[in-house]
């Protein structure tokens, strides 16, 4: 048996956060388990959308989360990470000054990269495999700045897309009708009509997904996530902390996630949706254990 730790790093629009797993080889099998996950809401997206740079108040708490972040991967003694930005880090003008102040205080490599790598990303978590179910289908990925598309047919990826509609961008009334029309159409034109099995990944419909209490593998319906999010919008933000339980972080973004899934879900006529409780940083370790 082999056994070596490996860490994920990923810099979102909302939070950031430090995966760290232990990945298992025995037999010719790979065995993952978790060490740990820190999760911090930097929301490197307010500003990176609305000023189209990041202020150094914030790039101090950056620099501090990836502090702290290298002496838990010192401490674990991890064997190797990969570090990623994705939508926020990708449209501020000052990115480049900010990756090399990582490096230089830090020694952490942050990469930036853009939709499509995303996507491959997500492609290595094998969620076909998770779920086992060999129709067509399309993993939702809902971030902060961004949402990711990656439409799977006969177990490849057959069409993947980023669209700029993500939660901060919707609390900053940054996407429009036209935003939402080019999402609408893109889909009609890939399905063609044709029946898919829908993937939710992102920290909101994890979440969601948490609250409903059901098994990874059973699908949650439309009508739960439309009720759900008919629910929150009843609520204030306070009451949404007080009687909902949600964090402080958690309890705005969570309403314009909702809305992209419900959107989704009703143009593609799907019934329901699996949430594998799956993302980004997971899909890092994959790539990373094959190396």
């Amino acid at each position: 048996m082999k056994m070596k730790k490996i860490a994920a790093i990923d810099i979102g629009s909302n939070a950031m956060r430090l995966l760290i797993n232990n990945v298992i080889e025995y037999h010719g099998r790979k065995l993952f388990k978790k060490v740990g996950i820190v999760r911090v809401p930097i929301r490197l997206g307010t500003e990176a959308f609305t000023e189209q740079k990041i202020s150094e108040y914030t790039r101090n708490r950056l620099l501090n989360a990836l502090h702290a972040f290298k002496h838990l991967m010192e401490a674990q003694e991890v064997a190797m990470y990969r570090g990623c930005a994705t939508s926020a880090m990708r449209e501020a003008e000052n990115r480049a000054d900010i990756i090399q102040q990582i490096k230089e205080e830090t020694g952490l490599k942050i990469e930036i990269i853009n939709g499509k790598e995303e996507a491959a990303i997500i492609y290595a978590n094998h969620i076909e495999k998770l779920i086992d179910n060999k129709q067509a289908y399309l993993y939702v990925d809902v971030g902060g700045g961004s949402t990711e598309i990656t439409y799977f047919k006969n177990g490849n990826v057959a069409n993947s897309r980023s669209f700029n509609i993500g939660t901060i961008r919707i609390l900053n009334d940054m996407v429009n009708t036209a935003k939402w029309e080019d999402l609408h159409a893109w889909l009609d034109d890939i399905l063609k009509g044709q029946h898919v099995q829908l993937i939710g990944s992102g920290g909101n419909i994890n979440k969601v997904a948490k609250i409903s209490k059901k098994d990874p593998k059973e699908p949650l319906s439309y009508d739960y996530i439309k009720g759900y999010y008919d629910t929150l919008k009843s609520y204030t933000y306070e009451e949404r902390i007080l009687k909902l339980d949600l964090n402080l972080d958690r309890a705005d973004v969570i309403i314009p996630a909702m809305k992209i899934f419900v959107n989704i879900m009703k143009w593609t006529k799907s019934k329901q949706i699996y949430v594998p409780k799956v993302g980004l940083a997971d899909g890092i370790i994959k790539q990373l254990a094959e190396v």
